[in-house]
């Protein structure tokens, strides 16, 4: 029997090649191209592939996307894939992010950094992102200071956002009142000495946000509504 020669080596034409079978690196690049899609889906679907495949170089991107991305859900699941990178890489850029001009640059990485919940963000969270005059700032920044706040230093913060309360609509002032109730019963003193503001947008946010810290199953709507009764009366007939 003769030995094939080279001429009739069989040749196995399915064998995959570099060209033809893409890595997961090169579809996580094709991925970051789609955050900028105009269809949301596809958007929704390229965040998603590249949460599921981190990696440092994609950061930069994540975050400036979620300065600009008008979807909801397409910048939750941005959020979700940098919570999927390393907090050393992903904090640093995140508080960089604060400094931002656009108002949903800040709110976004306030959001993110919330997510993340590394202490390493706390020294970022200033009294002027706490007062942004932006309510979803503002809002965003509560949040993530209930969340970052190191021991001990609750009754600092709670003393920022205690001039924050009366502002805004209803929506806003559930925001405050639920960030204050999560530090827990080091607000009281503030709380009471705001109960008797001359102004009575901050006292009978002030008397809601009390209510919600001894019955936080009362709900905002009951407190409020409690509240307003109890100003209309007048401090004289204060339940306090």
């Amino acid at each position: 029997m003769t030995e094939p020669t080279d001429d009739t080596q069989p040749t196995d034409d399915t064998q995959p090649t570099d060209d033809t079978q893409p890595t997961d690196d090169t579809n996580a690049m094709r991925a970051l191209l789609a955050l900028a899609h105009e269809s949301e889906s596809v958007r929704l679907q390229a965040a998603l592939a590249v949460g599921t495949t981190p990696h440092p170089r994609f950061i930069d991107r994540l975050v400036e996307r979620c300065g600009v991305e008008p979807d909801f859900y397409v910048r939750d699941m941005l959020t979700w894939a940098l919570t999927r990178h390393p907090a050393a890489a992903t904090v640093p850029r995140l508080i960089a992010e604060l400094d931002s001009a656009r108002p949903q640059a800040r709110s976004q990485a306030l959001h993110t950094l919330s997510k993340i919940a590394d202490r390493r963000a706390w020294p970022a969270i200033t009294p002027a992102l706490l007062t942004d005059a932006e309510p979803d700032v503002a809002r965003s920044a509560w949040r993530a200071a209930v969340v970052l706040v190191p021991p001990g230093e609750e009754a600092a913060l709670a003393r920022v956002l205690m001039t924050q309360l009366g502002r805004g609509d209803r929506e806003m002032q559930r925001s405050l009142s639920r960030a204050l109730v999560a530090l827990g019963e080091v607000i009281v003193p503030d709380l009471h000495a705001a109960m008797t503001s001359p102004d009575p947008r901050v006292r009978q946010h002030a008397i809601a946000t009390e209510r919600l810290l001894r019955d936080p199953e009362a709900g905002f709507e009951y407190a409020i509504a409690e509240a307003k009764r109890i100003v209309a009366l007048g401090p004289t007939r204060h339940e306090g």
